[in-house]
């Protein structure tokens, strides 16, 4: 009896592995190197470095390990405020409360998505009066596009409070030629499954300081003290990445400049074949620096284009095509109801309009072609 398959799935943003990393993953495997130390987490810190430009390194098991880290390194504690975006993934957030710290939501600029730099000025001046300073800011280089960090740095150095930039989503991204990740007091990075890179789960912290790296790994090893028995000073974490993933996240590497590459290929073959319909916009670049394209991501006038976003993720569902909602912002969501947000309808209205498209490297042509044409069939006929 015969029968009709769907095609296959087309993902968000799948892995995109080879050879490379088969290889160095079965050299880990045949060393027993098995643990969360090794060769291999060696040399994917010094090689991660290297590649981004920053002194030290510091391989860990998620970026959102990472990101708690670094605010453990900039002394954040309960009472604290830390200042984030509000359009960002949760983890951004979270990081603060899991130092005991709260969150300050800002908006984003209409002309780069990313944090208003206007508005963080505009909050500090706020707490100056109130004779209180935020201790740190958490900038996020949204989509893979940096933030403008250079008025940020500015703002932020001037009322003393300490920046971490979260590059989980920009890796291979550029801000005045210099790479994501390398800017403020400390950066990470996420190697999840849909990142630029993956070691399937995983992240990085850099800094320019070695005091610093030497802390963020005696924290991510339970901040067991140098002694022959188990002696501890310290609450540590379990947050160190192992030598089998950073195997894999050696031969990912080797491959970021293509995967970059291909992945802005696919953001301007959406913008060419859909930039013209009406009620379709996409993230724009800002002139600064050179976006990852980490998603393409669009932007859908309900009333010009013809159908709403969600009805374009329900169109592309249906021939087993994966999109989302670009992210919700964190003074929406329900966990943080009551938190202070400076601004919020830019945000709000990228989240009602926003839908993150296929942008994998792995992403063959037909099958973008595929999701173009049916995103083309949901416009309004003229």
């Amino acid at each position: 009896m015969g029968g009709s398959s769907s095609p296959p799935r087309v993902y968000l943003s799948p892995p995109d592995v080879g050879e490379d990393e088969r290889t160095l993953l079965l050299d880990a495997f045949d060393s027993n190197w098995i643990a969360p130390v090794g060769p291999h987490v060696d040399a994917f810190e010094n090689e991660f470095a290297a590649a981004v430009g920053a002194p030290y390194a510091v391989a860990l098991s998620s970026g959102t390990a990472a990101l708690h880290l670094a605010l453990l390194l900039l002394d954040v504690r309960p009472g604290d405020e830390v200042i984030v975006p509000t359009l960002t993934f949760v983890a951004s957030a979270n990081a603060v409360s899991y130092a005991g710290a709260t969150p300050v939501f800002v908006d984003s600029s209409p002309t780069t998505w990313n944090l208003d730099p206007a508005l963080v000025a505009a909050l500090l001046e706020d707490r100056a009066r109130q004779g209180k300073t935020p201790k740190a800011l958490i900038a996020v280089d949204l989509y893979g596009q940096c933030a403008d960090y250079e008025p940020l740095d500015r703002i932020c150095a001037d009322s003393g409070v300490l920046t971490v930039e979260d590059a989980a989503e920009a890796l291979g991204a550029t801000y005045r030629g210099r790479s994501a990740g390398t800017f403020g007091n400390v950066g990470i990075f996420s190697f999840n499954g849909n990142k630029i890179i993956t070691t399937s789960g995983g992240g990085m912290l850099v800094t320019d300081d070695g005091d610093w790296a030497r802390r963020a790994r005696h924290l991510a090893t339970q901040a067991r003290d140098a002694a022959v028995h188990y002696e501890h000073s310290n609450i540590g974490f379990n947050y160190r990445m192992s030598n089998l993933l950073a195997a894999v996240g050696r031969g990912q590497l080797r491959g970021l400049v293509a995967k970059v590459a291909r992945r802005r290929e696919i953001f301007s073959r959406y913008s060419q074949e859909l930039g013209s319909l009406p009620g379709i916009s996409f993230m724009p670049e800002a002139s600064y620096g050179t976006s990852s394209r980490w998603l393409t991501v669009a932007l859908v006038d309900a009333e010009s284009f013809g159908s709403t976003r969600d009805d374009l993720i329900v169109l592309l569902e249906r021939e087993n095509i994966e999109a989302r909602p670009a992210w919700k912002p964190m003074h929406l969501q329900p966990v943080y109801r009551g938190a202070e947000c400076y601004g919020g309808e830019v945000a709000a209205s990228i989240f009602a309009q926003g839908i993150c498209l296929p942008s994998g490297s792995s992403l063959s042509e037909p099958d973008q072609m595929r999701v173009i044409e049916l995103l083309r069939s949901g416009a309004v006929r003229r």
